[in-house]
């Protein structure tokens, strides 16, 4: 049986946004839209993330999905106060507060007596910051951590190296123990991540500067596996005949807007068009058919939709 369409559930489309659609040519965006429009958000819709967020992406860039951004946590003020030696002092004589049992626990991980400026420098992250002294304990693991790893068994951390780890939690509005744990877990995943892409990319082990870490936290965000990773590599180097972050960073970032996140996933729906050959035109080599089929009937269900929108509102 046919099913009409009863009073309030006509959906309002625009003449402009209609022409955003068609001119974007891509069916899950089409799909995601109505469905936004349906639902006022993206509930109910079961897609897997790689293929939500490759349609968003598409709408945003057409300002049909605009999203606020999240609130930015509080920065601090770009200056701590001077701290006094009498201010520390002071601190240290409060045997109710816990500073003086954070200095002690610091002292006993770093295996040192802590300086006048090591204490202004902790005193900072526990007054100036507002840090809880878990918190702190966690940035100081992680320091020791690191330090140990580049430099050898039995480095340590200065208070200055703990101190920027500090205002950089800060920063990201990592003030609690459950958030200090997730990013601590975060970071040694891309610790090891990160060896693992340099392998990919031929790159002997070396520590990586930021610009790097970078780009390769966005590609393990994006989803990518090491089949795709290596994939854009080996693009990149016959392109550019080297190495190059920021042009293999524009190929992943294209294969993300389409939804293409596994090595078979871009050999299927990402060929590179074939250089014509000598004695003639080659014929080019057939589409994934499963991908044009959808995208066909996609775009006919879109157009079918518009034209009785049209009728509609004649």
């Amino acid at each position: 049986m046919a099913q009409t369409m009863t009073p309030g559930s006509i959906l309002a489309l625009t003449g402009q946004a209609a022409d955003c659609l068609l001119k974007l040519d891509s069916g899950d965006a089409a799909l995601l839209y109505l469905h936004l429009l349906r639902r006022g958000g993206t509930a109910g819709l079961n897609w897997p993330e790689p293929r939500l967020r490759a349609a968003l992406d598409l709408l945003n860039r057409q300002g049909l999905a605009a999203q606020p951004a999240p609130p930015e946590p509080p920065l601090p003020p770009a200056e701590p106060p001077d701290y006094a030696t009498e201010d520390i002092t002071a601190a240290l004589s409060n045997r109710s507060d816990p500073f003086p049992a954070l200095c002690d626990e610091v002292e006993h991980r770093l295996g040192k007596k802590l300086s006048a400026s090591d204490l202004k420098r902790l005193y900072t992250l526990y007054d100036h910051l507002a840090l809880p002294v878990e918190v702190i304990l966690l940035a100081v693991g992680w320091c020791a951590e690191e330090t140990a790893r580049k430099y050898g068994p039995g480095r340590r951390p200065f208070l200055s190296r703990i101190e920027k780890e500090g205002f950089a939690w800060a920063r990201q509005g990592i003030d609690t123990l459950e958030r200090a744990e997730e990013h601590v877990a975060r970071l040694t995943r891309m610790r090891s991540r990160e060896g693992e892409v340099l392998r990919l990319l031929d790159i002997p082990l070396r520590p990586l500067v930021e610009r790097e870490r970078a780009y390769i936290a966005a590609w393990d965000d994006m989803g990518f596996d090491n089949g795709a990773i290596r994939m854009a590599y080996e693009r990149t180097v016959v392109k550019k005949q080297s190495m190059d972050w920021s042009y293999m960073n524009g190929i992943l970032r294209r294969w993300h807007e389409k939804g293409l996140h596994t090595a078979a996933a871009v050999q299927a729906g990402d060929r590179p068009s074939r250089p014509v050959q000598a004695g003639g035109p080659q014929p080019p080599r057939p589409a994934s058919a499963a991908e044009e089929q959808r995208a066909r009937e996609d775009m006919e269900r879109m157009r079918r939709l518009l034209k009785q929108m049209d009728q509609e509102g004649e």
